[in-house]
């Protein structure tokens, strides 16, 4: 029996999927992602990766792109996700984040949430990511269930499709959705061939009102969440196609 991470038994309800590793504050075309399906995996028996956009992404200041860092405790490659500790920043990206956008029109709806994020004491950076998501999709409207993949006895001997294709029949999934990204990298027929429905996300182009006349694209969803209302916000979610 698999479980979501809000309690509900995923066997036989599930259709739509979508498997990501946890990224903080991501952009826009994450939350699409998650918007799209059924059921979102966290990928957090993965290993870490140190460049990559897991604990890393980027905000406006001063009408400048200015990359932001969540602290992590000991972070290494040979380290699975659901290994790793956030460490002591938080406060100074809260200063950070509220001096950037204390001028946006929704600032005062928006940096609350920030706050209880950033004060969580949750120390586990899967788990830590996992409870910010599920703030913004709470904020946004957005109702899709969780699950950790850690949490699906899945085989994990196997690599990229393959284990999708396992997890998906694991969960009774018949539809994979996968970002615009992995279009060379993963074969319809493939899928096809195990009775599941593969397309990929493709977004929009996506324009909102910023402090800067010259729009600064591919920030993180914080700055989309400080310049639209939440209907706005439900609007810009369906900005994107399968294909």
């Amino acid at each position: 029996m698999i479980v979501s991470l809000h309690g509900e038994i995923l066997i036989n309800k599930e259709k739509k999927i979508a498997i990501m590793q946890p990224y903080f504050l991501p952009y826009i075309g994450y939350f699409q992602l998650i918007n799209s399906v059924d059921l979102f995996v966290i990928a957090d028996d993965l290993n870490y990766i140190k460049n990559g956009y897991i604990n890393k992404n980027t905000i406006s200041i001063q009408n400048s792109k200015y990359q932001f860092t969540l602290n992590l405790k000991k972070a290494s490659q040979n380290k699975l996700i659901s290994e790793i500790e956030v460490g002591d920043n938080r406060g100074k990206l809260l200063d950070t984040f509220k001096r950037s956008y204390k001028k946006a029109p929704y600032f005062k709806d928006v940096y609350p949430i920030i706050e209880q994020i950033l004060n969580n004491e949750e120390k586990n950076l899967a788990r830590f990511i996992y409870y910010s998501l599920i703030k913004i999709c709470e904020y946004i409207g957005i109702s899709t269930k969780f699950i950790y993949s850690s949490e699906i006895k899945k085989d994990n001997t196997l690599k990229f499709d393959d284990k999708i294709i396992n997890i998906c029949h694991l969960i009774n999934s018949n539809h994979y959705i996968n970002p615009i990204g992995g279009f060379d990298l993963y074969s319809k027929d493939k899928f096809s061939q195990s009775d599941i429905k593969l397309e990929f996300l493709k977004m929009s182009e996506i324009k909102y009102p910023q402090f800067t006349e010259n729009f600064l694209c591919c920030l993180s969803i914080l700055d989309v969440l400080m310049f639209n209302s939440i209907q706005e916000l439900q609007i810009l979610m369906l900005k994107c196609d399968l294909i």
